[in-house]
Formats: structure tokens, C-alpha cells, sequence
């Protein structure tokens, strides 16, 4: 049974399958606006990490698969509150005892799984948890007889309802399914096998670390970071990509780890003192893909870009969202990353700054990515934007009825008419001519202006974009409308009424602007190259497929090594069984065909800190 069939046993199940939010329809984008503006515009007044200092707190331990064991199994997974099916296909393979790896073995369930962030969508509620969450995690995992640990990172769509709802579900001990939640805050620390450690920080909407969680950090972690011990950071963002365009952007996480991992202060003697610990990991979600950062090396050969080399005393940033979101792009990531950079505003930062490199392999890689992101703009793609995002061809033209409207009647003067009507009926061809020039003007103008510009700064040409060339292009579409009707009117009886020359007007700019106003607007996407809008090359498309985790190990001699696993196809087909041991109206969902697991590059080792040359 599909999705659609799963909802008519939401009671059985204690859930609802949902499915995959369409962020370019019209409906979500107003609802998720008004959220985040709300967020946005409360969040300086009511920042609940401020109340959380009230709250007790302490060092977290990680249950281990054995009592006696020195290893331990991490599952990090981020993104992934948003449709059933791809939420629940990573879900039930998180779950399961052992993964098995197209040529790799099999890889145990992890005894830790660290949730990276936004693990619902499209905004926080009670309601949104159960049903794309709690709900799935739970059914995935009802039982489990060594209890894992779940800790749990917000992301910034956890915070659009100021942070009630994730304090709510994860803060009080309860569990999912077979796992236990311990953490009291937003924020955590966990204790690891080998002198590792788990730091998860929460930056709410991208902004400082506050006092409460600056004083939990430097009273629970930093006293006990001993000379040789690493550490894994798990971040809301990967804030180091951005840094290529902001930079200040890492500015946060780098102070944290001068200031919390590095250095403590020692009150004795009221100076700083290296702990000689290091972060080893950098980990994240946010970004709705797999990609790796590998730190440069001194004996590295210098001046290039290029994909280093694996070698386990190289620091990794690891970026992987890929829990059940809409699948992001990989194909624009900066090749390579001086943390920080030389713009940074920073007083106190590492001179020289460690340079990290784009590892070759990201999923999705570079060449699909940009093949998925032109779907946007293919209509005969079952992801062209308004066939994937309900209401946006009707948006699109009810938009271009009121351009219509606005542009004939910029045009009656010219044509010498009295009202629109009148113009329409008696233009002549002239008139019919300078539309259509007007249209393509309108349309040709910003490569004009755009190219024309990049050749006297002697740079080379893009695609235009900008808010004005959207603008722009919308202004074409409804010109050449008016030439569409001015063309008709000629062909239609004098004797009809002017009304039904009206409706013609209106229902060629409504089809229209449904069509080739979408289109254009699909194709100004694809151009613009900064800012939020080129996320809706992907967001627009809600891509379900293409979903994966990191499953980590480290072993008894200390060496964490990162698996990053994808499922390259999200399971559709569904039964239902009972879950065993509970009342008998409980089922649950089971993929009728597993999904198969491959590796996304050959697993990472990092070597901890200890280690000669480490």
C-alpha cells in the first residue's frame, strides 16, 4: 500500500503520514513566512536558552552494546522530520539490527544516535512531531532491549515555534520507541569510549552562543578535557560553507572551540590554560546533502584545491542532511575553505588559518546535482515547479491578470482607445508589433545589461538575475498576453459584445502566467546564483529520493571511522504488521522491499588526538 493508503489506518498506526511539504506552494509559503518572520522578530525577546540555565544539567554517558566493551557504534542523522516515506524509509534502516552494505558487510545498529537538527518541518508543533517524528522513529523502533541513547541538536525549523515543542519532546527523559532520551537542554555533551567526546551546540537561528550554555559547557566539559582527548562538534549549520560569502559566518563555532575545546579558564590563576584537547569532527545537517571537508596538511603539496589525499591525522567537517528532506544541491560548494577567513572580524583567531579542501565525492555528485536542479524548469519533469507545488501555476496567474490589467492600461492612450477594450479592438498591426518588440525587450534587456557589463569588467557572462529580472520577465509574459489578444481581437466578429473581448484577455494572461510565467520564474531560479533563492532550485522539487546517515565507530585502539551510507531510492510500497507484545490495534509500517544501502565514498578514518601525528 502507498502513503495515501497508510493515512486510513492513522488510529492503528498512532500517526499520520504526511506528505513531503511543497515549499513553493502558495499555501506553505505564507504559512512558513508568517512563522518565520514571527521567529525571527520574537526571538531577541524570548530566547529559551536563557530560561534553560534554570534547568538541571550535567555530562551524558554513552550506553555501550556491551558492559565491558571499548567501542562503540554512532548513527548521526539530520533533516528528517518532513514526507512519511522518506522519513520512514531511513527510519526503519537506522533501526534495524544490522545494515547490510552492497559490498561492504553489514554495519550494527548504532548504541548512540545524535538527531542533527530541523526534525520536523515545515515549522515546529506538537502535532508536526508526532506525525513526521516521534511517530515514524517510534513505529521504526518500538522496542529495543539495550536501549540506545537518543540526543537531539535543534535546527532552525525546530526554533520557529521559539523552542516549546522540542523541550517538550526530547528534554524530559521520555522515549521513542525503543529510545531514550536524557538530555534536560538543547544542548549536550556526551561522554565517549577512548577519551572521545560528543559536543552538540545549539545556535538558534544562526546566532552567538549564549551564557547559559557557555557556562554548562565550560562547567560540565571543559574541567574534564585532558592533554590527548578529541572531540566530535555537532553544529545546527554547516556554517563553514558559508564563510566563502559571509565571513563571519564561522566566527561562533571557531570561538567555541579557542575557548571551550582548546583553552578553559583556570581560576586559581585567572588566566587561560590549554586543556590539549582538539576537535577531530566537525558535524552537521542543514544542508540536504552529503559533502566533506578534509583539513590540509603542512606537508601537503601547496597551491592546490584539489581533493587531498585520505590521511587519519587530517580534522574533517562532515555536512550530511539527508534524514528525509527535499534532497539539496552539491554542485556550487566552494572547493576550498580558510577557517576563518582573512575578512573575519574576529580579534582572537588562528593566524595562519587552517585551510580545509573539498572532498571528491559528495552525494549527491556534482554532475547529478546540476542534472536534478534543472528539473525546476522542465515541463516535462514530474518536479517542474508547478506541477510539484499545488497553487503555484494559479498564483502565477492570477498575477499576471492584474499585469495585464496593469499593462493595457498603459497601452490604451498609445493606441489611441478609450478603455482597454476599446484599444484591444481597434490596434492595428503597428501596435501588434510594438508589443511584441515591447515583450521581447522586456525579456532581453537584463542579458543586455548583465552581459554587457561582465564584458567591460572583463569577467565572464552569466545568466541575469536579481529581484528586478523576475520582475522583468513577468512584464514580458504579460505583454506578449496583450499581443496574444490584440492578435485574436483581429480575427473576431465586430459584432462581439466587448465583454467576451475582456474575458479573452483574461483567460490568455491566466494560461499564460500559469505556463510560461511559471517557467520563466522556474528559469530565473536556475540563474541566480546568490542568496536563499538558489535553495529553491531543490526545495522547489521536494526530491524524496536520494536520502542517507553516517554511521560512525570507534575502536578500542581509539580510531573513529565515519560510514557514510545513502539510499539512493525511498521505498513506496508498504504493509502493515502487528508490533508484538502490545495491545493488538498497534501496527506498524514495514517497507515491502528494503531499501538497498551503499557507502557514498570509502569510509573516513580519523585518528584521535593521541596518536602520533595526530
Amino acid at each position: 500500500m502507498d502513503v495515501r493508503e497508510l493515512r486510513e489506518h492513522a488510529a492503528a498506526l498512532r500517526f499520520t503520514p504526511q506528505e513531503p511539504v511543497r515549499w513553493l506552494a502558495p499555501k506553505e509559503l505564507a504559512r512558513t513566512a508568517v512563522k518565520v518572520g514571527l521567529a525571527g522578530v520574537f526571538a531577541g525577546y524570548s530566547d529559551k536558552r536563557e530560561i534553560q540555565g534554570a534547568l538541571p544539567a550535567g555530562l551524558l554517558r554513552a550506553p555501550l552494546a556491551d558492559p565491558g566493551a571499548e567501542e562503540i557504534w554512532i548513527d548521526f542523522v539530520a533533516d528528517l522530520g518532513d514526507g512519511f516515506e522518506a522519513t520512514y524509509s531511513v527510519a526503519s534502516t537506522l533501526a534495524a539490527a544490522r545494515v547490510p552494505v552492497d559490498g561492504s558487510g553489514t554495519l550494527p545498529r548504532g548504541s548512540l544516535l545524535v538527531l542533527g537538527g530541523d526534525q520536523v518541518y515545515p515549522v515546529a508543533s506538537t502535532t508536526a512531531y508526532e506525525d513526521r517524528m516521534k511517530g515514524p522513529y517510534r513505529a521504526a523502533l518500538p522496542k529495543a532491549p539495550d536501549q540506545p541513547l537518543m540526543v537531539v541538536l535543534p535546527g532552525n525549523h525546530d526554533w520557529y515555534d521559539g523552542l516549546t515543542a522540542f523541550l517538550r519532546m526530547f528534554a524530559q527523559g521520555r522515549r521513542i520507541g525503543g529510545w531514550q532520551t536524557r538530555q534536560t537542554r538543547s544542548y549536550f555533551a556526551v561522554r565517549l569510549p577512548q577519551r572521545w567526546w560528543l559536543v552538540g551546540l545549539d545556535s538558534q537561528l544562526g546566532t552567538y552562543v549564549d551564557d547559559p550554555q557557555r557556562r554548562y559547557f565550560e562547567s560540565y566539559l571543559s574541567p574534564q578535557l585532558r592533554p590527548g582527548d578529541s572531540v566530535i562538534v555537532c553544529a545546527a549549520a554547516p556554517t563553514w560553507v558559508r564563510s566563502d560569502e559571509e565571513p563571519d559566518a564561522f566566527n561562533s563555532l571557531h570561538w567555541f572551540d579557542r575557548n571551550v575545546i582548546r583553552t578553559r579558564f583556570d581560576r586559581a590563576t585567572g588566566r587561560r590554560e590549554e586543556t590539549g584537547a582538539a576537535v577531530r569532527l566537525w558535524l552537521t545537517g542543514d544542508k540536504h546533502h552529503y559533502a566533506r571537508y578534509a583539513e590540509r596538511l603542512p606537508d601537503d603539496p601547496p597551491g592546490s584545491d584539489e581533493s587531498l589525499p585520505p590521511d587519519p591525522r587530517r580534522r574533517q567537517m562532515v555536512t550530511c542532511g539527508l534524514g528525509g528532506a527535499y534532497l539539496s544541491a552539491t554542485h556550487r560548494l566552494p572547493k576550498a575553505l580558510p577557517l576563518p577567513p582573512a575578512g573575519s572580524r574576529m580579534r582572537e583567531k588562528d593566524d595562519p588559518p587552517p585551510a580545509f579542501a573539498l572532498a571528491q565525492h559528495t552525494y549527491p555528485d556534482g554532475q547529478e546535482s546540476r542534472s536534478l536542479a534543472r528539473g525546476l524548469a522542465k515541463p516535462w519533469s514530474r518536479h517542474w515547479l508547478p506541477r510539484r507545488n499545488r497553487g503555484f501555476a494559479v498564483l502565477a496567474g492570477v498575477l499576471q491578470v492584474v499585469l495585464v490589467l496593469l499593462v493595457s492600461a498603459a497601452f490604451t492612450p498609445a493606441a489611441g482607445g478609450h478603455d482597454p477594450v476599446d484599444a484591444v479592438r481597434g490596434a492595428g498591426t503597428d501596435d501588434l508589433l510594438g508589443l511584441l518588440c515591447a515583450s521581447v525587450a522586456c525579456f532581453v534587456l537584463p542579458f543586455v545589461v548583465t552581459w554587457g557589463s561582465a564584458l567591460l569588467r572583463r569577467q565572464r557572462p552569466r545568466a541575469p538575475s536579481g529581484p528586478a529580472v523576475a520582475v522583468l520577465f513577468q512584464v514580458a509574459v504579460a505583454v506578449a498576453a496583450l499581443s496574444v489578444t490584440v492578435a485574436v481581437a483581429r480575427l473576431v466578429p465586430s459584432s462581439w459584445h466587448g465583454f467576451w473581448l475582456l474575458v479573452i484577455l483574461l483567460v490568455v494572461a491566466a494560461v499564460m502566467g500559469a505556463v510560461l510565467g511559471s517557467e520563466l520564474f522556474a528559469l530565473w531560479v536556475l540563474w541566480t546564483r546568490r542568496g536563499l533563492v538558489p535553495d529553491w532550485q531543490m526545495s522547489g522539487q521536494s526530491i524524496d529520493d536520494h536520502t542517507g546517515f553516517v554511521r560512525m565507530h570507534i575502536a578500542p585502539d581509539g580510531t573513529l571511522t565515519l560510514h557514510p551510507l545513502a539510499l539512493d531510492d525511498t521505498c513506496r510500497d508498504w504493509r502493515l504488521e502487528e508490533v508484538p507484545d502490545t495491545p493488538a490495534t498497534w501496527q506498524r509500517p514495514v517497507p515491502a522491499t528494503p531499501p538497498a544501502v551503499r557507502l557514498v565514498e570509502e569510509p573516513v578514518v580519523i585518528a584521535p588526538m593521541r596518536m602520533p601525528g595526530g
